[in-house]
C-alpha cells in the first residue's frame, strides 16, 4: 500500500527526523579550504550555540586533512562528493568560486543537505532562479551567507528605520574599497566572476535594498575596468526606488575603506564599519537628528564584541532546526543578482536598465 506521500515530502519528513533526534545542533560540512572559510567563518562558526563543524573536503586530501587538524574538525574527505554522501552532515558552507556556486549548491542539495552559500550566489540572475525548483523539490533551505543580515548594528538600524527615527528614508549612500592587482587572485579573473561588482558591490546592493525594503525599478551604472584583467576594478550607480534613491561606488584598486550614510527626512545614521565588523572590536553607528554639521548633535550607539560570523552560522542552523526562514532566502538573493546585472548592463548600454523581475 503506497504511504500517498510525494518524494520531496518524503524527503522533508526525513529531514524532521534527523534534525529532531539532534540534541539541537546542526552538524556542519564545508565545500573547500577557500581562505575565507579556514580563517574567518570556520573559526567564528565553532563558537556558536547551535552550530557544530563535523567535515571538511578538498580536491586534496592533503589539503582537508591540514585544515581539519588545524580546526579541531573530525573528518577531512578528498572530495566534494564524499563529503555530500556522509549521512552524519545535515548542511553545507559552500565557499567555492561563484562560477561553482550554483553547481556544487545543487548537488548538496540533491544529497539532502541545507546549503548556505557565499555571496554572490550565482553568476546570473538566470542562474540563481535555477534553486528556486531545486528548493522545492529537496525541501531543503536554501540561503546567501550577508552576515550583516544577523549582525546587531544592522539588526538596530532596521529598528530605527521601523519606528522612523530619522523620518522617511530617502537615500543610502555607500563606499567600499580595498586594493588587490594580484592577477592570480580569483577576484581579478572574469571568468570567475571576478572584479569589484560581484565581490564587494554586491553589499552595497544588499545593504540599499535591505533599508528600502524593496527592489529598484531601475539603475544606471558606470564601470572602470583593468586592462589587463578585463574585470571591473571602479564602479558606480544610482539605484532607483519606490522610496528614495541608493547611490554607491566600488573599487578593488583603491584605499581601503567602507562606509554606510542613510538620510531620511529629519535625521541620518551612518554606520562605521558596515562590512568588515572587526570579531576582536566593538562597532559603532551614529545619529544625527539636528542637523549641526559640526557634529553638536549626533548620538553614538556602541555594540558589544562580536563575530558576525558566529551570529550568521547559528541564525541559518537556527532556521534549520526550529523550521524557520533563513536570513538571506534565495528570493532575496535573485533580486540582489537581477540588481548586479542591471548594473552591468548599465554600463554596457548608457542608460537606465530594470533589473529583471
Amino acid at each position: 500500500m503506497g504511504t500517498g506521500l510525494s518524494r520531496a515530502e518524503a524527503r522533508k519528513g526525513r529531514a524532521r527526523f534527523m534534525i529532531s533526534s539532534m540534541s539541537r545542533l546542526l552538524r556542519w560540512g564545508v565545500l573547500s579550504t577557500a581562505n575565507i572559510g579556514i580563517k574567518k567563518v570556520l573559526p567564528a562558526m565553532q563558537q556558536g550555540q547551535y552550530t557544530r563543524v563535523d567535515a571538511i573536503a578538498s580536491r586534496d586530501i592533503e589539503k582537508a586533512r591540514v585544515a581539519a587538524k588545524a580546526l579541531g574538525i573530525a573528518k577531512a574527505y578528498g572530495s566534494y562528493e564524499e563529503l555530500l554522501a556522509d549521512p552524519e552532515i545535515d548542511a553545507i558552507y559552500n565557499p567555492l568560486p561563484n562560477q561553482m556556486h550554483v553547481p556544487w549548491t545543487i548537488k548538496a542539495a540533491e544529497a539532502g543537505k541545507h546549503v548556505l552559500c557565499e555571496k554572490p550566489l550565482s553568476m546570473t540572475t538566470a542562474e540563481a532562479k535555477t534553486l528556486l525548483a531545486v528548493r522545492a523539490r529537496t525541501g531543503v533551505k536554501i540561503g546567501e551567507a550577508f552576515m550583516i543580515r544577523s549582525y546587531p548594528q544592522w539588526l538596530r538600524v532596521r529598528a530605527l528605520l521601523d519606528e522612523g527615527r530619522i523620518g522617511e528614508l530617502r537615500s543610502v549612500g555607500g563606499f567600499f574599497s580595498y586594493f588587490n592587482n594580484d592577477p592570480g587572485n580569483i577576484r581579478n579573473q572574469v571568468e570567475c566572476g571576478g572584479g569589484g561588482l560581484m565581490d564587494i558591490g554586491c553589499y552595497l546592493i544588499h545593504a540599499s535594498r535591505y533599508a528600502f525594503r524593496g527592489e529598484p525599478s531601475r539603475v544606471v551604472g558606470l564601470i572602470d575596468r583593468d586592462p589587463e584583467f578585463h574585470t571591473d576594478r571602479l564602479a558606480s550607480a544610482i539605484l532607483d526606488f519606490p522610496g528614495g534613491q541608493s547611490i554607491f561606488t566600488c573599487s578593488m584598486q583603491l584605499v581601503p575603506y567602507q562606509r554606510i550614510h542613510l538620510f531620511g527626512t529629519r535625521g541620518r545614521i551612518e554606520i562605521e564599519i558596515p562590512f568588515n565588523a572587526p570579531p576582536d572590536r566593538p562597532t559603532r553607528i551614529f545619529i544625527d537628528e539636528s542637523g549641526d554639521l559640526f557634529g553638536g548633535g549626533i548620538t553614538t550607539e556602541t555594540f558589544p564584541v562580536c563575530d558576525q560570523y558566529t551570529l550568521q552560522g547559528d541564525a541559518f542552523s537556527r532556521a534549520v532546526l526550529e523550521g524557520g526562514e533563513v536570513p538571506v532566502p534565495l528570493e532575496d538573493a535573485i533580486g540582489n543578482m537581477a540588481a548586479i546585472e542591471a548594473v552591468f548592463r548599465s554600463a554596457a548600454s548608457g542608460r537606465w536598465e530594470t533589473p529583471e523581475s
